[in-house]
């Protein structure tokens, strides 16, 4: 099988290649040092399992892991960590693995003679283990452009504009579409982004103001973008009582 190796400490790369390549029948084709990176390796490599590591800097291997999923095909992915904590339960139910570090080549070779490609609705329950691990709020948001996968930072979002089936997501360096469901969306990202119309979520710290258009609606001025998106009635007084207390 081919296999990517994700993990932000090189040495502990280093060992993962060593024992891979001591086994018949598999070859790394690649290695990413982060979660970002992981995903976006995947996305070049098209590898059968992915080795990762739950606990790194930026996006963990948890989010990484619920990306990855939005693959056509995505891998299968195999959980390696210094952690023997309340997920271990929980992953050793379901079809991928989870290998505690150092990761010992008799438990490597089980794992992936284990390992098969997964479907998405498998490797759904990613995003119940990542809720009970505390890591339900993600830091990127993902989306399929053509046959790759793109990622762009939540902070680098203005707002979410539900038209149709889908939701634009308009961003730093302009816009993508998802297929997620706007109600999803606020409920996870109530902290940061306030709903502002039946349609609609607005980055806090992105809304420059409000303004009233020449046909008596109220609509959300950004910060460095033109856009504007209406303010309903229902949502008007959340979002003069935000901007009051800006």
């Amino acid at each position: 099988m081919r296999i990517l190796i994700v993990d932000d400490e090189p040495l502990a790369r280093s060992r993962l290649r060593a024992l891979v390549q001591e086994m018949q029948g598999h070859e790394v084709v690649g290695e990413a040092e982060n979660g970002r990176r992981a995903v976006e390796r995947c996305a070049e490599l098209e590898p059968d399992v992915v080795l990762l590591d739950i606990r790194m800097p930026g996006m963990d291997g948890l989010e990484a892991a619920r990306h990855i999923a939005q693959a056509q095909i995505p891998p299968a992915v195999i959980f390696t960590t210094a952690y023997d904590d309340h997920a271990l339960a929980a992953f050793e139910t379901r079809a991928v693995d989870y290998l505690l570090k150092p990761v010992r080549a008799a438990r490597l070779t089980e794992a992936l003679a284990g390992a098969q490609r997964h479907t998405r609705a498998q490797l759904e329950v990613l995003r119940e283990t990542g809720v009970a691990h505390g890591n339900d709020t993600r830091t990127h948001i993902c989306a399929r452009v053509r046959d790759s996968l793109k990622l762009v930072a939540t902070v680098d979002i203005y707002f979410f504009l539900a038209e149709h089936k889908y939701v634009t997501v308009r961003h730093r360096d302009g816009e993508l579409l998802i297929e997620e469901a706007l109600k999803d969306l606020a409920k996870e990202f109530d902290a940061t982004f306030t709903r502002v119309h039946r349609n609609a979520l607005v980055a806090d710290n992105r809304i420059a103001g409000l303004h009233k258009t020449a046909e008596g609606r109220q609509v959300i001025v950004f910060r460095d973008i033109e856009d504007r998106i209406e303010v309903s009635r229902r949502h008007l007084p959340l979002v003069r009582k935000k901007l009051r207390g800006a």
